[in-house]
C-alpha cells in the first residue's frame, strides 16, 4: 500500500495538537489508558458529570505527553452528552513568563464571552463594560461598547497588555485591588448568566478548560515564590471560586513542592492533581512490555495508513520500516513519549522515503542522543544515577533538573508512581560505564 509522504510527514508533526473531535483526525487516535495505569480523562469526565454544578480540577504531566489531546477529548466527549465546552489554549492571550490572577480571570472572560458571541448568546456584564471604559482610559485605548461584542473589547485590552510590559504592570495595579469585585461580576454577569441560557438552551451545564498553564515560567519572584507557587497556591482559592465546572493544567513542579497540599485543598478544592504519565514501555525490572510497544507501534501505524482497519495495520509494517523490530526500537528508545517518538519518526522523513532502514533509525536515535546529554552536567548525572537505583524522585530541586529536562520519564503501573530514566540517554556512553562500574562492585 503507497504512503502519501507528504500527508504522513504532517501527521508525525510533533508540535501539532491532535483534534479529537475533527473525525479525520480522530482516525490517529490511539487510547493509552490501559497501560497509562489510570483512565484520567474518565476521571475528570466524571467528576464534572456527577458532581455540583461546579468543580475545579488540576492535571498536569510532562511536555509532549499528551495532555492536550486528552483534554480535546474530554471537550469531545462532554460536548456529545449535552455540556457546553469553552477550551482554550492559554498562551494566546497571556504572556507565559509574566502572569498575574487577574490575567487568567481576564482570559477566561475573553474566551468564554468569544464562545458564547460565536453562537449567538450575547452577555452584556454592566460591571465590566464600566470597568472597561476606566481601563480604556488608563491605557489610552478608548472602547466604546455600543458598538462592539463584549469578548471584542476584553481582546483589545488583553493584547495592548500581553505586547507591552509597561501597559501590563499599569494595568495588575489597576485590576489587583478590584480582583474579588472581577470574580464577582465574572461569576454572576458572566458565567452565571451563561448557564442560565445554557440550561434554557437544554445544555447540562458550563466547563472552561484552560491548556498550557503548565508552561507558565518559573522565575523566581521579588518574594522569593516562584511563580507558579504565587499563581496557584498562594491565590489558588480565587482561581478555583468560579461559578461553573473548570479544568486547570499547572506545572508538573506543583506535584513535588512542599505545598503539595495546599495546592490541593486550595485550588482543587480537595482533588488531587491528575498526572499524565508516560505510555511504559519496559517494566520497572526493564523488561520490554509488549502492550505498550504495541499501542505506540499503532500509533505511528495509523499516521501512515489512516483508511484501513486497525487489525490490518500490523500487515503494513514492512510498508514503513525494513522490520518490525527497526519499529520496536523506536518505540522503545522513545520511553513512550508521544512527541518524542513523533519527533523520532520526523528525523526518519527528513532523511529518506520509507521504508527506513535500520541504519537511518539509528543515526537518527544517536543524533537525538548527543542532543539531549549535551547540556548534562555532572550534577545531574549523579541525580540520575540515584533516580535509576531508587526508581524515585523527591522534592522540587531534583524536579526543576530533571523531570523538566525530560532526562527522566514518570510512570505509573499497579504499585503505583515510579520513574526510569529517558531511554535515550541510556545509550550514552556515560551511563554505560556507570551501569558496568555498578555490576563491578
Amino acid at each position: 500500500m503507497l504512503i502519501d509522504i507528504d500527508r504522513f510527514s504532517k501527521a508525525c508533526n510533533p508540535g501539532q495538537t491532535l483534534n479529537y473531535a475533527n473525525p479525520q483526525e480522530r482516525r490517529y487516535y490511539i487510547d493509552f489508558s490501559s497501560v497509562r495505569g489510570a483512565n484520567l480523562i474518565q476521571e475528570l469526565k466524571r467528576t464534572i458529570v456527577l458532581l455540583s454544578d461546579r468543580t475545579c480540577q488540576l492535571f498536569t504531566g510532562h511536555v509532549g505527553c499528551g495532555k492536550s489531546t486528552e483534554l480535546l477529548r474530554l471537550k469531545a466527549e462532554l460536548e456529545e452528552i449535552g455540556f457546553y465546552v469553552v477550551y482554550f489554549v492559554s498562551s494566546e492571550d497571556l504572556d507565559m513568563s509574566d502572569v498575574d490572577v487577574t490575567d487568567i480571570l481576564m482570559a477566561i472572560a475573553h474566551q468564554v464571552s468569544e464562545k458564547l458571541e460565536s453562537d449567538r448568546i450575547r452577555i452584556r456584564p454592566n460591571y465590566f463594560i464600566n470597568l472597561f471604559s476606566e481601563i480604556g482610559d488608563l491605557l489610552q485605548t478608548p472602547i466604546e461598547f455600543s458598538h462592539i461584542e463584549f469578548s471584542v473589547g476584553i481582546s483589545k485590552i488583553t493584547a495592548r497588555a500581553k505586547d507591552s510590559p509597561r501597559l501590563r504592570s499599569q494595568l495588575r495595579q489597576f485590576m489587583e485591588p478590584r480582583t474579588n469585585g472581577i470574580i464577582k461580576a465574572i461569576n454572576q454577569e458572566l458565567l452565571g448568566q451563561a448557564t442560565q441560557e445554557l440550561q434554557r438552551r437544554g445544555k447540562r451545564g458550563l466547563v472552561v478548560i484552560i491548556d498550557n498553564l503548565d508552561r507558565v515560567d518559573a522565575r523566581q519572584l521579588q518574594t522569593g515564590r516562584t511563580q507558579p507557587e504565587y499563581l496557584f497556591i498562594d491565590r489558588g482559592d480565587q482561581l478555583s471560586n468560579l461559578n461553573c465546572h473548570v479544568v486547570y493544567t499547572i506545572p508538573l513542579s506543583l506535584v513535588f513542592s512542599n505545598e503539595n497540599e495546599t495546592l490541593r485543598l486550595r485550588l482543587g478544592n480537595g482533588i488531587a492533581p491528575l498526572v499524565l504519565p508516560m505510555v511504559p514501555v519496559r517494566t520497572r525490572d526493564g523488561i520490554p512490555l509488549g502492550e505498550g510497544i504495541h499501542l505506540l507501534r499503532h500509533m505511528i501505524l495509523a499516521r501512515a495508513f489512516p483508511n484501513i482497519k486497525p487489525s490490518q495495520r500490523l500487515e503494513q509494517i514492512s510498508e514503513l520500516f525494513d522490520s518490525r523490530e527497526t519499529l520496536d526500537r523506536l518505540c522503545l528508545v522513545s520511553g513512550g513519549h508521544v512527541r518524542n517518538l513523533l519527533g523520532l519518526v520526523q528525523g526518519c522523513i527528513r532523511q529518506s522515503d520509507p521504508p527506513f532502514s535500520r541504519e537511518i533509525v539509528e543515526r537518527v536515535i544517536q543524533n537525538s542522543r548527543d542532543f539531549t546529554a549535551r547540556s548534562i552536567d555532572d550534577k545531574e548525572w549523579k541525580l540520575i544515577f540515584q533516580v535509576v537505583e531508587q526508581q524515585n524522585v523527591q522534592g522540587d530541586i531534583e524536579y526543576q533538573m530533571l523531570l523538566r529536562s525530560m532526562f527522566v520519564f514518570e510512570y505509573q503501573d499497579a504499585q503505583g508512581t515510579w520513574y526510569a530514566i529517558n531511554p535515550v540517554l541510556a545509550e550514552t556512553k556515560r551511563y554505560q560505564d556507570w551501569v558496568r562500574n555498578r555490576k563491578a562492585e
